[in-house]
């Protein structure tokens, strides 16, 4: 049984010509013919609408027996007034109209649903739900009135100061806690650094193609992104110099390439820091899964080279626990922390400070570090798995790319095909796909599938998911 609900009566009219009663007689039952209101939910008791619409009980209790007497409601006692459980809703509510197919292939990034091939989206079967149950359970038992208070807009000390140790050890950052600042994930970030460093009619460089997202969020704050081309070795900086040498920014993805995995060579890496130097501009390192590379051990971050304090850092819980988690972080060269603080205590925003709290004593006790070795282990085992399956299905039409790191697979079409269509086939099906062409500024280039392989357990699976792309083409 639901809890009581009262969102029927919250625009009641005392004013009307109708009699009191007969409005709340009216409001009920629309509620339930349009299914509001579902068969068995909780409505209020009439002595609780009596008090919270300021009306005699009298009138409450007349438009329940009109209910009740034409079988809209029944009274259980003690267990309160519900809507008749056989009721059938006589005006269903309206369902959603089925997008068409170009918009279904150019649906929101990151849904929430867990389809075959979804991106974005770590081994939820392998993540240590039994160790995280018991940290939650130790930090709800240890929380204290003050824990209980406001948190603090920049994030939780200890938690701050944990990423600060793991990024100098993981990836050769050398930072203090008061530079990193937790976010509610890498759109806030990105809105975060847009609001303290850049200003409506900057220009900002932008991979082509790249996590479509960015492009997005930077024209609502009216900042115009530029297309730089990447090749097999990154971002072709020499290209970003000829279109937009003045440009405040550029927002890159140094370990894995989004979305094609290739790492920024490091004559590249130098290049780009050079001319973020000598130009007084910013490079926000976006390194949301930077700890997965199966070839090789992780690469040192691009902020572990900057000498000059133009590389600010976003990293991500999303990849490496879950994405419901909502918590990221950004780390800010020591002479904007002043500037970030003041923007974020007026636009605050990030995760409640007890799901910190869980990820500090994840991090503290050692579960984080052994987790990703797990899940390294794991997803080279995947990929290689899933890319084995698909081949022995698909080969004859697609050519399969296997990345040296990353959480997805690229499957290169064969022929004039086109990705957009072929992607909204198989979300129309049940499975999850994004066209590459979606990923490129002119929505041009070769077409190409993106496949996460992250949930497939096993190379039986990825060829029973084969089969069912096949039939799709």
């Amino acid at each position: 049984m639901t809890p009581a609900k009262t969102g029927p009566l919250s625009a009641w009219e005392p004013t009307a010509g109708t009699p009191f009663y007969r409005q709340i007689y009216d409001r009920f039952r629309g509620a339930i013919d349009s299914g509001l209101l579902k068969p068995g939910d909780r409505i209020p008791s009439a002595r609780a609408l009596t008090q919270e619409l300021g009306l005699a009980r009298g009138t409450i209790e007349a438009a329940y027996a009109l209910l009740a007497a034409e079988g809209y409601i029944q009274a259980r006692g003690q267990a309160g007034t519900i809507v008749t459980p056989e009721l059938r809703p006589r005006t269903p509510m309206a369902s959603p109209v089925a997008p068409a197919a170009d918009a279904a292939s150019r649906l929101g990034f990151r849904p929430d649903s867990v389809l075959p091939f979804q991106m974005g989206l770590p081994a939820l079967d392998a993540f240590p739900r039994k160790i995280w149950a018991r940290l939650g359970a130790r930090c709800v038992r240890a929380m204290q009135p003050i824990d209980m208070a406001h948190p603090s807009v920049y994030g939780l000390p200890a938690l701050r100061a944990e990423i600060a140790a793991y990024l100098q050890v993981s990836r050769g950052i050398q930072c203090t806690p008061s530079q990193v600042f937790l976010t509610s994930g890498y759109r806030h970030s990105i809105e975060l650094i847009g609001l303290a460093l850049l200003k409506a009619g900057d220009r900002v460089w932008l991979e082509d193609p790249g996590y479509p997202p960015t492009q997005a969020l930077l024209r609502h704050m009216r900042i115009a992104g530029v297309p730089v081309p990447v090749d097999a070795e990154g971002l072709v900086v020499s290209e970003g110099l000829r279109r937009a040498p003045r440009a405040r920014a550029a927002v890159v993805t140094p370990a894995h390439q989004s979305p094609l995995c290739v790492s920024l060579s490091l004559p590249r890496r130098m290049a780009l820091l050079d001319w973020a130097a000598r130009n007084e501009a910013w490079i926000v390192e976006d390194d949301y899964d930077g700890e997965y590379r199966y070839v090789s051990r992780p690469l040192p971050a691009l902020k572990s080279l900057d000498r000059e304090g133009r590389v600010l850092y976003a990293g991500t819980f999303s990849k490496v626990l879950f994405p419901s988690i909502r918590l990221a972080y950004l780390v800010v060269p020591q002479p904007q922390v002043e500037r970030f603080e003041q923007v974020l205590q007026t636009f605050a925003g990030g995760s409640p400070a007890l799901t910190q709290a869980i990820v500090t004593a994840f991090i503290a006790e050692g579960h984080f570090a052994r987790h990703i070795q797990r899940m390294r282990k794991l997803y080279a085992e995947r990929r290689d798995a899933v890319r084995a399956g698909l081949e022995s299905v698909l080969g004859s039409h697609m050519r399969i790319d296997s990345p040296p790191g990353g959480m997805h697979l690229i499957l290169r079409l064969q022929g004039r095909r086109s990705d957009r269509k072929l992607a909204a086939r198989m979300r129309e099906a049940g499975l999850y796909a994004e066209a590459l062409t979606n990923w490129t500024q002119d929505h041009q280039g070769s077409p190409a599938l993106l496949l996460g392989f992250t949930n497939i357990d096993s190379q039986q699976a990825a060829q029973a998911l084969g089969r069912r792309i096949l039939a799709l083409m």
